[in-house]
């Protein structure tokens, strides 16, 4: 698989070098360690291009590349996004199994000493969260 497509071109034009090329973690803007996965992640909450760019750390040259790449072959990059998600959320269920007796423990400590309230506080937000997110399953 080639990282330029018919029809879009994703060189730099000084040096006609690829800005989007493909690593061992998928499609990748070069000279960089983020994925189109990563861009997709923004894009898909609707950030704005320069908002993804500004948190990226990404030139404006790379991030319209990433776009461009994106919408010329959204149906690819999608097929990959979900390849890459499913893959997240297996790790993620793997080290919560690994880490589920650590995880116990530590919510079941006592708060801080004088942290009291703030404990409090927190664990009353996460259990209006809970409800919230249990409510909309």
């Amino acid at each position: 698989m080639t990282s330029r497509r018919e029809g879009v071109d994703m060189t730099t034009e000084s040096k006609k070098q690829p800005i989007i090329i493909r690593t061992e973690w998928g499609l990748t803007i070069a000279g960089k360690r983020i994925t189109l996965y990563d861009v997709m992640d923004y894009v898909k909450a609707q950030y704005p291009p320069k908002f993804i760019a500004d948190i990226l750390n990404l030139t404006e040259e790379q991030i319209n590349a990433a776009l461009t790449y994106i919408e010329a072959n959204r149906a690819e990059v999608e097929a990959e996004y979900q390849i890459v998600l499913e893959e997240a959320k297996e790790l993620q269920q793997y080290w919560r199994e690994q880490n589920r007796e650590l995880i116990e423990k530590i919510a079941k400590m006592p708060p801080p000493p004088g942290k009291e309230a703030a404990w409090e506080k927190l664990q009353a937000q996460k259990a209006k969260l809970k409800a919230k997110l249990d409510s909309q399953a």
